[in-house]
């Protein structure tokens, strides 16, 4: 601890972690997400018109991350994060008052939009003030209770949605998705914010007011461009990100081809997510992982997923409920990673980059699975995308060790992780 540590009370980080808790769990407290795909249905588009616009939403996604990334860098952070839900409360309103093809398209792009704000601007923000508060080494425990505090926003959502279709229909569920999010942005408004002068904040280069949002942008790429750590940073986020994010989309029809009735189905779902849950309370303890045990971890990830698809039977969902636990785990912990590598005044451009690098490589996943489910079936195109995660532990293992220079800017942060 430094001399800072003693003029900041625990209490400072608590209301920053209550904040950041109450707004993911708002965040993803949306009637609208297991009904929205029945409203396009019953809006009579086909299936067809249906995957264009998960095209227009993930094309908004890859547009918009970097720009705004960069954007965060020299305006409010906290500003941007309560303009997102209300740019994403706009889509769903259009939605269910004017449901169309061009209604959904538009929304969709606001929901990439809204998505894209906070991507970038709200990992800076936590890392910046945990770092004020000479806290950043608890970056990874805060990050990975957000992430199951949204999760727990799906579960609640799951719960509420039907009831509320039920009572009202879409116009209900709209409303409640809208309001949800009204209720975000006024949550955002309690982020604490602040951008000392850089011999305040950890790093000497973690903060220029000087730049402007096309410097900010071009350092941001120069960086991860010209310096290895960060660039192998921001792959690693992106490769363990996108794989089981981009599989997720697919366990309910894993879950149909076990066997199991469409009423199990969800019960199965549910299973996963309480792993995903379980995976984001795991960080404090994956903080003391090295590199062998991140990349064990990685492996893990690999033959769970592989070995509970090709059981072909509900049970092995245990299998992949460890595996998306491992996964989530494994994100938490590479996302530390990058954080504790970035500086300069474009923290929120470079996870922005790794943000876009992910999107892309989730839409590279969809096309491969698509590929070999249609030629081998869902578990067989599940066991060959785990191999990824396999590959990347075996590059982390065989990777000749750095100088112990630069792993001291990992350990400094608390982060030991994948480095």
């Amino acid at each position: 601890m430094n001399h800072l540590a003693a003029r900041v009370p625990d209490p400072a980080v608590r209301r920053l972690s209550a904040t950041l808790y109450g707004y993911a769990f708002l965040s993803d407290l949306v009637l609208l997400y297991p009904l929205y795909v029945v409203l396009f249905a019953d809006t009579g588009l086909s299936v067809g018109q249906i995957s264009s616009l998960f095209v227009i939403w993930s094309g908004a996604g890859i547009l918009f991350e970097v720009p705004s990334g960069a954007w965060a860098d020299v305006v409010s952070r906290r500003r941007l994060l309560c303009l997102a839900p209300l740019v994403t409360a706009a889509g769903y309103a259009l939605w269910v008052l004017f449901p169309s093809y061009p209604a959904f398209a538009v929304g969709f792009l606001l929901w990439g939009a809204g998505g894209a704000l906070v991507s970038g601007a709200l990992e800076a923000l936590v890392w910046t003030e945990l770092a004020r508060l000479d806290a950043s080494d608890r970056y990874a425990r805060v990050l990975g209770r957000a992430r199951t505090a949204g999760v727990l926003g799906v579960v609640v959502t799951g719960v509420l949605a039907g009831p509320v279709f039920a009572a009202g229909g879409y116009p209900a569920v709209g409303a409640g998705s809208v309001f949800a999010c009204l209720l975000a942005a006024t949550v955002a408004t309690r982020f604490p914010e602040h951008r000392p002068p850089p011999d305040v904040v950890s790093g000497p280069d973690d903060h220029d007011d000087e730049l402007t949002w096309t410097e900010t942008l071009r350092a941001g790429v120069r960086q991860v461009r010209t310096r290895p750590p960060v660039r192998a940073a921001v792959l690693l986020v992106a490769v363990v990100a996108a794989d089981w994010g981009a599989l997720d989309e697919y366990t309910p029809l894993l879950a149909l081809d076990t066997g199991a009735g469409a009423r199990a189905v969800p019960l199965l779902l549910l299973l996963l997510w309480a792993g995903v849950t379980v995976g984001g309370l795991l960080a404090p303890v994956g903080e003391r992982l090295g590199r062998r045990g991140y990349a064990a971890l990685l492996g893990l990830v690999a033959i769970a997923l592989a070995g509970g698809a090709l059981v072909r039977h509900p049970a092995g969902f245990v299998l992949l409920a460890v595996a998306f636990a491992a996964a989530q785990l494994a994100t938490v912990l590479a996302d530390a990673r990058l954080q504790a590598r970035i500086t300069g005044g474009s923290r929120a451009t470079v996870t922005s980059l790794a943000g876009m690098l992910t999107d892309v490589l989730i839409i590279g996943t969809y096309a491969g699975y698509g590929l070999v489910a249609t030629a081998a079936g869902n578990a067989v195109a599940f066991a060959v995308a785990a191999g990824a995660y396999l590959i990347v532990g075996l590059a982390l293992l065989i990777r000749r060790r750095r100088p112990a220079a630069v792993r001291g800017g990992v350990a400094a942060a608390g982060v030991r992780g994948p480095g």
